[in-house]
């Protein structure tokens, strides 16, 4: 009978003997069958016993299959505590039944477990992929998490229309046309469009611009597009340039560059220097691309390459993207996860989430083996519709690729793990300075932005442990009309109340005595109540404030500190006001001042944002807007044929029901808007 110490600090133990040791390769089968499981949850009635912990998972095990399936845990509140996912449900968490746990973190997990539900699956492979997905959609507090999952940006070149364009993208592929990607950030992306719009002259515009031009705009004039909007280039010529460009992105740079080339010196020697000069900047631009691509081995197709670096109870995994190849950047990730976990069982518990909502290549280069190679292949092929390997290099070129992604890695890792200790020391030193009777895991910083009331908007950011949260930002929309246009302290009346009152609903009031230290809190997920609210403003806006405060009756719940700029507004010299002490200042030089400032500049740049996205979106507003049962496709129709909203307005009635989609119910309905008279 096997051991096998799984990636949640479990054991399995089983009478096969599967192993792979010695595996440095494996290949999944692009065969097997797509997911076809019906999730069909099935939890037993012995929770309502009163069991709780092994008694409870002991009862739930006389009723399990030996099949593949995935099980979630839950406690008393209903929380889900931890996903997993098993070859034989009834071993798995039989395994849990009989306390054969290897760390106090688990044994916790199953002290609260109050609850179980369980789904069978065909195979393995289905139970991982689909453990993959609700781990990320339920975020439970003892499974490894993947935190930062933003989407990745691609290039796409449109292909419905005429004169393709070419466009930075996120999000599900709707449109038709070529993705190229993934690229690590935006910025490579950006980077990448402007090389290739010196190199192509390929569009940047929308639709509805190109095709109200009548003149070629500036872009043309300083040769980054080639104006097929005007036809300055013939729809055939445009279609060269838009293949050449995807043959570029596809991997067939080289074959471009010399055509480039041989047209450059066919230009020159017919002495059109101009025509030879545009080439020769063309493939200037192509050089500056792959100039920044950084490393490019000359064996790696396409393959995301995966490093971990485990130390002082943090990961770091570091991926670089290849595609074509060329190198499309690279971005870090700090999975939370428990420190006593290896880097081996993070990295194998990461992989299947990262690919969870993405395309999967058809290599992927590990640093180190991971417990489930042969399953993750599998379950990566059948997700993906073809075959993925999945490689340890142990030597050659791939083997100093890896190496260099695992260097970046452990820079990475150093500089989280300043980061981290750099925002302890200062959480520490805010606790000191304000008298505070513990340190701070979340701070909120409001502030408010208008233009003479105006499209008044509030900001709230939020601070923790590791800097900024920015997945807790909110904005306030100010839609109280009883508010003075300019009135600051009533603008931040209402944004404390729907705060807090929004907050008391959904989490009720806090327990302030029980404070947890701060190794138990990071393994807690990131509070929703703050400790500590700081408001940019005097005391005017910290009496507005603490009567909410009061009125709410979380006075107890929340320390309030307001931050007043300085004679002539001028940074160093604010005042602060907390409670229990009169209004004091810092020394210029104090880090617990410039962090304050920091978090208040955050605060305003977010607030002064917020506003300039209200204001421009009145400024656009279009009176159709305001018509109900006008939605986007009617309003296109009624633009097209009239040409702007103000022709709509006074257009007759026989004139609206001239345009195509649109009734006489609906033509009736746009008219009586426009013209009072007629809708009494």
């Amino acid at each position: 009978m096997n051991a096998k110490k799984l990636p949640d600090g479990g054991v399995l133990y089983d009478e096969t003997d599967d192993s792979d040791d010695d595996m440095i390769e494996v290949e999944g089968d692009a065969s097997a069958s797509p997911i076809s499981a019906s999730i069909d949850w099935n939890a037993g009635s012995v929770n309502e016993t009163g069991l709780v912990g092994q008694e409870l998972i002991a009862e739930f095990v006389k009723r399990l299959p030996n099949s593949p399936g995935v099980y979630r845990m839950f406690n008393e509140a209903g929380d889900v505590l931890y996903v997993g996912k098993a070859r034989s449900l009834k071993k798995r968490v039989g395994n849990y039944a009989m306390g054969r746990v290897h760390s106090n973190r688990i044994a916790q997990m199953v002290r609260q477990t109050a609850n179980m539900e369980f789904v069978t699956t065909r195979t393995e492979t289905e139970a991982l992929l689909l453990e993959a997905n609700l781990i990320k959609r339920l975020r439970p507090r003892f499974n490894v998490l993947l935190r930062d999952d933003k989407s990745f940006p691609y290039i796409l070149i449109t292909g419905d229309h005429r004169a393709p364009a070419i466009f930075k993208h996120r999000g599900a592929r709707a449109r038709k046309g070529d993705y190229f990607g993934p690229f690590a950030s935006a910025g490579a992306v950006g980077r990448t469009i402007n090389s290739l719009q010196r190199a192509f002259l390929i569009r940047t515009c929308t639709d509805s611009v190109f095709e109200t031009r009548t003149r070629p705009c500036l872009l043309y004039q300083i040769k980054r597009c080639s104006g097929p909007c005007t036809h300055e280039v013939s729809d055939e010529g445009y279609a060269e340039l838009v293949q050449e460009a995807k043959d570029f992105l596809s991997g067939r740079s080289q074959k471009v560059k010399e055509h480039m080339a041989e047209a450059m010196n066919a230009a020159a020697e017919e002495l059109d220097f101009e025509r030879a000069a545009i080439y020769r900047d063309r493939l200037a631009a192509l050089s500056h691309v792959q100039s920044h691509q950084g490393i490019n081995p000359a064996g790696v197709e396409e393959a995301d390459v995966f490093a971990i670096h485990h130390e002082g109870g943090i990961s770091c995994i570091q991926v670089f993207f290849f595609r074509t190849g060329q190198n499309w950047g690279n971005r870090a990730y700090f999975p939370k996860a428990d420190p006593q976990l290896s880097g081996a069982e993070v990295l194998n518990a990461f992989l299947a989430q990262f690919y969870d909502d993405k395309p999967v290549p058809r290599q992927i280069m590990l640093s180190e083996t991971v417990e489930e190679l042969e399953l993750l292949a599998a379950a990566l092929s059948e997700k993906a519709g073809h075959k993925v390997s999945i490689l340890v290099p142990q030597r050659g070129e791939k083997r100093d690729l890896v190496e260099h992604v695992i260097a970046n890695a452990r820079e990475a890792h150093g500089r989280k793990l300043a980061e981290t200790a750099s925002q302890s020391r200062l959480l520490e030193g805010f606790k000191e300075t304000f008298g505070l009777p513990y340190v701070p895991q979340r701070v909120e910083i409001y502030d408010n932005s208008h233009i003479m009331g105006t499209n008044a908007v509030g900001g709230m950011v939020v601070a923790g442990p590791e800097g900024f949260v920015k997945n807790q930002y909110r904005k306030f929309n100010i839609k109280s009309t009883d508010i003075t246009p300019g009135d600051d302290f009533g603008m931040m009346r209402e944004v404390m109340t729907r705060r807090f009152s929004r907050l008391l609903k959904e989490e009720g009031i806090p327990d302030r005595t029980a404070q947890v230290s701060a190794a138990d809190a990071a393994d807690m997920p990131f509070p929703a109540w703050p400790d500590v609210i700081l408001i940019d403003g005097g005391q005017g806006q910290m009496t507005a404030v603490r009567a909410i405060l009061e009125e709410l009756g979380i006075t107890d719940s929340v320390i309030a500190i307001g931050v007043a700029k300085g004679v002539d507004r001028e940074a160093g010299r604010e005042r602060f006001f907390a409670p229990g002490k009169g209004s004091f200042t810092l020394p210029p030089r104090d880090p617990v001042l410039y962090f304050i400032q920091r978090m208040r500049d955050e605060a305003h740049r977010f607030a002064i944002g917020s506003h300039r996205a209200r204001r421009k979106k009145e400024m656009v507003k279009n009176p159709l807007d305001e018509i109900g049962g006008i939605g986007p496709s009617r309003k296109r129709a009624l633009l097209q044929h009239f040409g702007t909203a103000k022709a709509v307005s006074r257009a007759a009635l026989s004139d609206l029901m001239a345009v195509e989609g649109i009734s006489e119910a609906v033509a009736r309905q746009v008219y009586n808007h426009f013209h009072d008279d007629a809708a009494k």
